[in-house]
């Protein structure tokens, strides 16, 4: 046998290592996109629960009239200030947007980071919703990456019983952290895509222009959330 190994005839073990190291670099990848999958459809639940709570509170009255206006809507169920990088942030969130029916497409998943957001009453999580006010702002999330404040205009939504919702700019943020106003300072944050999660939820590789300009792609789960958003936007 040992012969036949030194000639070449016969490379058993060498087939079978090469083979099972094969198997090893493939078996993480269905198990990475099952997560990707089910973390897609958690952000979309959650995203509903997200605006349906600030819809229900009156000291964010002011959603309901800039909601007529806006061009999309961006919802973070969750934006965590961490300790990575240097009082690090961030979170997940989807882009709907308002296509040429006046209804709202199917879901694109953003990620927001910074540096450092400012949590004004110290808490450690916020809730945020981003209204998207101009084509200018629907533009920049067709891009990879961009900056709140550099690229393009932000400004704090109006907080309070009987607020007005007359802000010209391409951003409004809305944030709130245990049911109350978090005071969130955007300004400066990246909102980046989510590859993974776009491709995880509609099953294959898509860009936000896709999703939100072609409507090449659906996922009828997010179908309860675009009818949320078309009725609070008439």
């Amino acid at each position: 046998m040992g012969n036949i190994e030194k000639h070449g005839t016969w490379k058993g073990p060498s087939i079978a290592i090469a083979l099972l190291a094969a198997l090893l670099l493939a078996g993480p990848a269905p198990a990475a996109f099952a997560a990707d999958a089910d973390d897609a459809h958690a952000i979309v639940t959650k995203a509903r629960l997200t605006l349906a709570g600030f819809l229900r509170d009156d000291n964010y009255s002011a959603i309901w009239d800039q909601l007529k206006h806006a061009k999309g809507v961006l919802i973070y169920p969750q934006v965590l200030k961490g300790g990575f990088i240097i009082g690090g942030s961030g979170g997940t969130g989807v882009l709907l947007a308002r296509d040429g029916k006046g209804d709202f497409t199917y879901p694109a998943f953003y990620t927001m980071g910074s540096a450092s957001i400012g949590l004004q009453i110290g808490g450690e999580s916020a809730e945020v919703v981003l209204l998207v006010m101009s084509q200018k702002g629907i533009d920049s999330l067709l891009t990879s990456k961009f900056n709140l404040g550099g690229d393009v205009s932000i400004a704090l939504g109006p907080v309070g019983g009987g607020a007005k919702g007359d802000i010209t700019t391409d951003f409004i943020s809305y944030a709130k952290s245990k049911g109350l106003y978090a005071g969130l300072n955007l300004d400066g944050s990246y909102l980046s895509v989510r590859d993974g999660l776009n491709k995880a939820y509609y099953g294959k590789d898509v860009t936000p222009a896709d999703i939100i300009v072609r409507h090449s792609v659906s996922n009828r789960e997010a179908d309860p959330l675009r009818e949320d958003i078309r009725k609070a936007a008439k």
